[in-house]
């Protein structure tokens, strides 16, 4: 079953008497135990296309096209529909954890809500489920960190809380947005192993909202370049990074990898291919 099928999809609004599209007929697949990239410049649409996804978009959108998460139909779904989903179909790692964990709640509190409900288990049982993502993620010593708040924690510990709570609930798709943008270098290293050895163990499919191509160099197994709402061209990372066909993609290679990356990045390949 497929983790992420969006078919056609456009996103559009109405401003100044004229309609203003912010996804333009944008088809991507991301399927279980893999790492599909949606990458572009601010403004590119890769967001707005996740949001769409998450059912988190502006009334006043409009939207057409199809998206289906783990099977379930997204069109159409109720509201209380839509949480649920969110819950036990789709997880979700934001760029900030600090504005998406509660800071007067413990971690034991905001990561054994969602199995309770979604699970429907009891407290010990979801304790126990807690802990063991908890330990999954790295997090030594997770039965004192259960009984911790947010502020007590580094930014990456908390990064490391969001991706344990969302796996937590084994979700047939992993949404994260800019997940390290917000940590120092050598976090962000850690969180992107993280990922990649999640899908691997979990078989989610991960769909990696970012802006950094050495990102999607380091982690993607397949990458969609957006410009200006539509995907501009898309493949495996080693078709899209070394032998870019659209003109906007060489813009964005060109601004973010130094030669020596790019040489780094090409021995990289080789090696996996041998």
């Amino acid at each position: 079953m497929t983790a992420l099928q969006i078919e056609n999809l456009s996103v559009g609004f109405r401003t100044g008497g004229q309609d203003f599209f912010a996804v333009d007929d944008v088809s991507i697949t991301v399927e279980p135990g893999e790492i599909v990239a949606l990458v572009g410049e601010s403004g590119s649409g890769k967001s707005m296309t996740s949001l769409a996804v998450m059912g988190l978009l502006p009334n006043a959108a409009s939207v057409t096209g199809e998206i289906t998460v783990g099977g379930t139909k997204v069109s159409g779904l109720s509201r209380r529909e839509m949480e649920d989903l969110r819950g036990r179909r789709m997880g979700m790692v934001f760029q900030e954890p600090m504005t998406s964990l509660n800071p007067v709640l413990t971690i034991r509190r905001q990561m054994t809500e969602g199995p309770r409900r979604h699970l429907g288990v009891d407290r010990p049982a979801a304790e126990r489920l807690a802990q063991d993502a908890l330990t999954e993620v790295g997090i030594p010593d997770p039965a004192a960190v259960m009984g911790q708040y947010p502020h007590q924690l580094s930014g990456g510990m908390r990064q490391r809380v969001m991706i344990a709570a969302a796996l937590a609930l084994k979700p047939a798709l992993l949404i994260a947005d800019e997940p390290t943008t917000a940590l120092d270098v050598t976090v962000q290293a850690q969180v992107l192993d993280l990922l990649v050895a999640l899908k691997q163990r979990s078989g989610s499919g991960i769909l990696l909202i970012t802006h950094d191509i050495g990102v999607v160099a380091e982690t993607a197994d397949r990458v969609a370049v957006m410009r200006r709402g539509k995907v501009v061209e898309a493949g495996a990372v080693s078709q899209v990074l070394f032998s870019p066909q659209h003109e906007y993609t060489r813009t964005l290679l060109a601004a973010h990898l130094t030669v020596d990356e790019a040489l780094a990045l090409r021995a990289a390949e080789r090696e996996g291919m041998s």
